[in-house]
């Protein structure tokens, strides 16, 4: 079960690394940038209820040395860049009114 918690841990500190680098990114505007901040707030909260969660279940030591490890380990490659969802979006309805099903 521990593991399945540090799993989770893991992947919430993904994707803090992802989002704040992408929020930091001048390819995005403004609006978008502050949606990122917005969402890097709650994943910053999700990922201490998190460590609390770890703590009350399984003791303060496990649980700071789960987040210890999930800090020493959890790396996102340099080269990963966000999906343009405003392109993928365009080519979404696109693909959905060539096949009919358009709204």
């Amino acid at each position: 079960m521990l593991a399945y918690e540090t799993e989770e841990l893991a992947a919430l500190r993904f994707s803090i690394i992802l989002t704040a680098r992408w929020e930091a990114s001048d390819d995005e505007d403004p609006e978008q940038r502050a949606e990122l901040r917005a969402d890097l707030s709650l994943l910053r909260r999700h990922y201490g209820d998190k460590i609390d969660e770890m703590a009350m279940t399984f003791g303060v030591e496990e649980a700071m040395k789960a987040k210890d490890k999930v800090e020493r380990t959890v790396v996102v490659p340099r080269d990963l860049k966000p999906l343009n969802i405003q392109r993928y979006e365009e080519v979404s309805s696109e693909e959905s009114s060539d096949t009919g099903y358009g709204i």
